[in-house]
């Protein structure tokens, strides 16, 4: 695995680009959330995806089952910050995004039929432990072949972030016809919509509010990604996080077969149709 090296003559930041490595990753430090939120936080994702459908006081109780003093409050801004929610209908309590300029799109893919590459790419965030804290994974997902477009980890979730993804997939393999993503305020934000504008034809999709099975393929991504690789190879650092995603995208893409892909990759369905 290649490393970083601060006493090198080609600063951190060259290093970082000839790598291919976001400075994100290397400058990773633990969070001040605490080592318990961490804990909790962990434990959280570990049984999200077990039980996806486990809201707020679900995930209360099953945390209480494992020693945890803890309240329903807490837990709802540890959902937050990890920025997920119960999969499935609930009452529409939320309030819409206040930021000037967000707009909420239409959900486009119901009743659709996905029968090519490019027609669909699914778009999301998550939470991935790191020791002593945490980071965050936004992945895009041709809905089609399954196959990863394009990825990016960082230790913040911003709107930039995530249109510096998007645009690094459009340029490698085109613009889709829709791109899907929940209802965040960094997929909902003027900075990341507009970029839209220089596609025509391209349309914005969003999942329902609270409905993350809407966007099931890249739901199923994330399991696959954390139970096996996450979950069994600890990573010290972000650093060491960072190739490990990167070698098990590598692997998912063009070696692990789909049994609904008729065993076959995502990167030979991707290729082959496209």
């Amino acid at each position: 695995m290649a490393k970083i090296d601060k006493s090198h003559s080609l600063s951190v930041s060259r290093q970082c680009a000839l790598l291919g490595v976001p400075r994100s990753s290397f400058y990773y430090s633990p969070r001040e959330s605490g080592s318990h939120n961490e804990e909790l936080m962990k434990l959280i994702d570990e049984q999200y995806m077990q039980t996806p459908f486990y809201g707020v006081p679900r995930m209360t109780e099953h945390l209480r089952g494992l020693g945890h003093k803890v309240n329903h409050k807490r837990v709802r801004r540890l959902y937050r910050q990890m920025d997920i929610c119960a999969m499935g209908p609930r009452p529409n309590t939320s309030k819409p995004h206040k930021g000037e300029g967000h707009q909420i799109y239409p959900y486009l893919l119901r009743g659709l039929s996905v029968d090519r590459p490019n027609q669909v790419w699914a778009m999301d965030i998550s939470y991935i432990p790191v020791a002593g804290g945490h980071m965050y994974l936004v992945a895009i997902i041709d809905v089609y072949s399954r196959y990863i477009v394009g990825w990016s980890l960082s230790n913040t979730m911003t709107t930039q972030w995530c249109r510096e993804c998007l645009e690094g997939a459009v340029k490698r393999h085109g613009a889709p016809e829709i791109l899907n993503t929940d209802q965040g305020s960094q997929f909902s934000s003027p900075e990341f919509s507009g970029y839209f504008s220089e596609y025509t034809g391209l349309m914005f999709s969003m999942d329902g509010k609270g409905r993350a099975i809407d966007n099931i393929f890249i739901e199923r991504f994330w399991r696959s990604l954390k139970y096996e690789k996450i979950y069994l190879e600890p990573s010290d650092n972000g650093l060491e996080l960072y190739h490990k995603i990167k070698e098990y995208i590598e692997f998912y893409n063009r070696e692990r077969p789909h049994q609904s892909l008729g065993y076959k990759t995502p990167e030979e369905m991707f290729r082959a149709a496209a």
